[in-house]
């Protein structure tokens, strides 16, 4: 089971991610998608740097620590926005929403177990595929599959969604060594600095209206939401994330892709007149539960595994006679279990 600490983390994490909806639909309706995450990811890279450097997280990288870290930036941050918000063009948002966050903590399971981060536990895959299920009946009501056009760029579209839950989970699984080594702060900096750069660069280049959107004042609405990711989502919720990788591993950390979506439901609900239909908490009760054995999959094996020995031990008592047959059938000799 988490520490109180490491269990307050994760709340926080859940509930900041969880209304992030809000800003990123503010901000996108007057700027570009990709450039309002790349500006959001370069000012919350360089408040990271400068508190590292305070804190006195200046070491050098070691050069095949360079190569992970240019890689996990990438992956985690540029490969990662940028496909999702090109997928989100042609794809329903119920849909799109179905399809990342289903796949991100599967994602998470299987990269940290093909990487060495994480051990098999059938409890917790169990539990992923109990948060999934959860997921299709949270947003079932939004999902639009007749929206689905019968174009290669619907198809792309899907992929690119499908690929940006990939690439976060896998660079999350590579960069828990690097936190490790080189402290959450630097590592948060260098990653959302350098990879929101390149988002930047990937946004003057294909985005339109990307150039304009830089030179022109913006409405104080996609001010409001953005300075709301920078403060919240990056500086806040980010760091969260990455001392959760390092201290309770991908598995567990990314079972927040099972809770915040229920509270972004639940804030729709209440505050934007969203519809509320059963389904939905038939979702959210199971997703929820999909986190809670998750969280504990680790300790609920342990129990299950001493209440199992515990059971054999009654039935078959310390020092009793067990005859044992032969390969004939025939009572061969007397065994005796001393557990």
């Amino acid at each position: 089971m988490l520490s109180p600490r490491n269990l307050f983390k994760f709340t926080v994490l859940c509930f900041v991610w969880g209304l992030t909806w809000i800003a990123v639909k503010l901000g996108v309706e007057y700027v570009p998608p990709m450039m309002f995450a790349a500006t959001r990811f370069v000012a919350a890279g360089a408040v990271f740097i400068a508190w590292a450097w305070a804190r006195g997280q200046r070491g050098a990288f070691a050069k095949a620590h360079k190569t992970r870290l240019l890689i996990v930036s990438l992956l985690m941050i540029t490969l990662c926005y940028g496909p999702l918000f090109w997928g989100m063009q042609f794809v329903p948002s119920g849909t799109a929403a179905v399809l990342e966050m289903s796949l991100t903590p599967l994602a998470l399971l299987a990269f940290g177990i093909a990487l060495g981060e994480e051990h098999w536990n059938g409890l917790r895959a169990f539990a992923m595929l109990l948060g999934a299920g959860g997921i299709c009946l949270l947003f079932a009501p939004s999902v639009d599959l007749a929206g689905l056009e019968e174009t290669g760029l619907s198809m792309l579209g899907l992929v690119a969604i499908a690929w940006a839950a990939i690439s976060s989970a896998w660079g999350s699984v590579l960069a828990k060594p690097l936190i490790s080594n080189y402290g959450s702060a630097r590592l948060c900096g260098l990653t959302t600095l350098i990879g929101g750069s390149l988002l930047l660069i990937a946004s003057l280049a294909i985005e339109p209206r990307s150039a304009a959107s830089l030179a022109s004042p913006w409405e104080w609405q996609a001010v409001a939401g953005w300075l709301f990711l920078v403060v919240f989502g990056s500086l806040l919720g980010y760091s969260i994330y990455i001392q959760l990788l390092r201290d309770i591993g991908p598995a567990r950390a990314g079972s927040f892709a099972f809770v915040s979506p229920a509270i972004a439901v639940s804030v729709g609900v209440v505050f934007a007149n969203e519809p509320a239909e059963p389904q939905r908490f038939i979702g959210m009760v199971l997703m929820i539960l999909a986190a809670a054995i998750c969280l504990s999959a680790d300790r609920l094996s342990r129990f299950y595994e001493r209440s199992a020995t515990d059971l054999q031990r009654q039935i078959v008592p310390t020092g009793e006679g067990i005859p044992a047959k032969d390969g004939n059938g025939g009572v061969r000799s007397v065994a005796y279990s001393n557990e």
